[in-house]
């Protein structure tokens, strides 16, 4: 019978940091499942506990009122940027409803300007997974003044995203997004849904070229809050 071979354990003793290293390496490169799945638990524990804080009496998106919103949405590429590119995002909202009703008819509504915080922003890429966050500082929101329980709204918003790897792959790790968005809000007693479709262009803005870009329409899902204080 052959003898089986052992290993030198000075040999082991030698190659052990250097396997642990590169295991740890591949971990941080790849997070995957165990990076998403870390993340959805944080965006859940971000929504009980901000929800839970806004003690104020649920209202409607009123002269005044504010909004507080915890969001997640996703979607993928379509023609005119960069193919084959999927998103994922979440992110935490807050409105502020500065005018009283304005407008004819039904185009009749109030001007809301929102802020969005985006600490989770995944991209799937041919080449890569980009993980990344952003900030949207620019939010120009227009609820239509309706005495529904369903509040359509309009929205134009920018920001700018910062990520791990270049964005669309062999550019930049910094760049810019806009958007515009169509949804509805809907009232309940004590939280509201909001359900949304979003065109969002990514674009580096000229600090590379090229600059492909990439066009991407989403689904976003939100819950939240409008009161008054």
């Amino acid at each position: 019978m052959r003898k089986a071979r052992q290993a030198n354990p000075e040999i082991l003793s030698q190659t052990e940091p250097l396997a642990t290293a590169f295991g740890y390496a591949r971990r941080i490169r790849y997070p995957s499942r165990l990076f998403l799945n870390l993340m959805s638990k944080r965006v859940v524990a971000i929504l009980l506990v901000f929800l839970s804080s806004v003690a104020w009496a649920q209202t409607r998106p009123e002269d005044g009122a504010r909004e507080l919103q915890v969001w997640t949405g996703g979607g993928h590429s379509v023609p005119g940027g960069t193919r084959d590119t999927g998103l994922w995002n979440a992110g935490v909202r807050y409105g502020w409803i500065l005018t009283r009703p304005h407008g004819p008819g039904f185009l009749k509504g109030r001007f809301e300007y929102v802020v969005d915080a985006v600490p989770v922003f995944v991209i799937w890429q041919k080449s890569n997974t980009a993980y990344g966050a952003g900030v949207n500082p620019l939010g120009l929101k227009w609820d239509f003044a309706t005495r529904a329980s369903a509040v359509p709204y309009l929205e134009l918003n920018g920001g700018t995203l910062f990520t791990n790897t270049d964005v669309p792959a062999g550019t930049s790790r910094v760049n810019f997004t806009s958007a515009a968005a169509f949804g509805v809000h809907l009232l309940g007693r004590q939280y509201t849904w909001t359900l949304e479709a979003r065109y969002m262009h990514i674009s580096n803005a000229g600090l590379t070229s090229p600059n492909p870009g990439i066009n991407t329409v989403q689904v976003r899902l939100g819950i939240g809050k409008f009161w008054h204080r």
